[in-house]
């Protein structure tokens, strides 16, 4: 097992929210159009800028 793979390989956003315990504050975040918070939150979970846009697009959110 490569131990340097990230613990979240294959998972879904949601998915990895749930596993951080970060879903609610992310979600939270979406609500009150908190991009920077939102933002913060998708790379603690290893999401990439790349990634990142797009979900925060498919919420109404603009960076």
């Amino acid at each position: 097992m490569n131990m340097s793979a990230s613990k979240y390989g294959g998972m879904t956003v949601n998915e990895r929210l749930y596993l951080a315990g970060l879903d609610d504050k992310f979600y939270k975040a979406v609500e009150e159009k908190d991009i920077a918070k939102a933002t913060a939150i998708l790379k603690e979970v290893e999401l990439t800028e790349a990634s990142i846009n797009p979900i925060l697009e498919s919420f109404g959110l603009h960076r």
